[in-house]
């Protein structure tokens, strides 16, 4: 409980700062080149980090380093899903287009790092556990929260642009957030009926693979936030010429 207070607090913060910059069209789009500059420093800095100061894994060898791709990914696209949903909201308060938008967009980036996520743990799981894929109770409900994400973004695809498909887009986008803890608890649920291994952070990592790791989730961060800002910034110009 203390480690999904910790992760829940960390999320709200960096919620709160997009909902910040979000909440004015004009500024988060602006933001993108910073974001841009960002990411590619980070980039730069968690690929060295990843490379040469990540040691090679005893058990698993060099491929145990997709560990550093595959786990920062998760909370990514948990802020865009988030993010969706606040967009959901801000929308049904507000009759805003913009929010609308902002939801649009954050489901989009969120479905791009989730398919990361399903990408690189079968490419991690094939040399350890000898399957590319099992029906593992945090690998199900991963794949779960990427259908309820791919579904709202075809869901989007089809509706008329109506106040009031959006306002169905909006609800949906904001109940398929209910997912989230259902897949970070998973492993607990399954009560070591899984393959999935636990959270390596409870049992505390060695400096050379937390640093990386904490890298990696910055870094990540900043992408989203540079594809989010471009995102939005196609959704208002598809939005003046509709």
């Amino acid at each position: 409980m203390e480690e999904a207070l910790r992760y829940a607090g960390v999320g709200l913060v960096a919620t709160a700062a997009l909902t910040w910059l979000a909440a004015d069209e004009a500024r988060a789009i602006r933001s993108a080149r910073v974001a841009g500059v960002l990411a590619l420093a980070l980039l730069a800095l968690w690929f060295g980090a990843v490379i040469w100061v990540a040691p090679i894994e005893r058990a698993q060898g060099i491929v145990q380093k997709i560990f550093y791709v595959h786990v920062p990914c998760a909370p990514v696209a948990y802020l865009g899903f988030v993010m969706t949903a606040v967009g959901g909201i801000g929308f049904l308060w507000r009759r805003d287009a913009h929010w609308d938008r902002v939801a649009i967009s954050s489901a989009e980036v969120g479905v791009l790092f989730c398919t990361l996520i399903l990408v690189t743990g079968p490419i991690w799981a094939k040399p350890v556990w000898n399957h590319w894929w099992v029906w593992d109770l945090r690998l199900t409900s991963t794949l779960v929260l990427w259908f309820i994400y791919a579904a709202y973004l075809f869901l989007r695809t089809l509706s008329s642009g109506t106040d009031e498909a959006r306002a169905f887009a909006s609800i949906y986008g904001i109940l398929g957030t209910a997912a989230i803890p259902f897949v970070f608890f998973a492993v607990d649920l399954a009560q070591g009926k899984t393959l999935h291994p636990s959270n390596p952070a409870r049992e505390g990592l060695p400096a050379s693979m937390l640093v990386p790791l904490l890298l990696g989730f910055v870094a990540f961060a900043c992408v989203f936030w540079y594809l989010f800002a471009r995102r939005l910034e196609v959704a208002k110009l598809e939005a003046r010429q509709s």
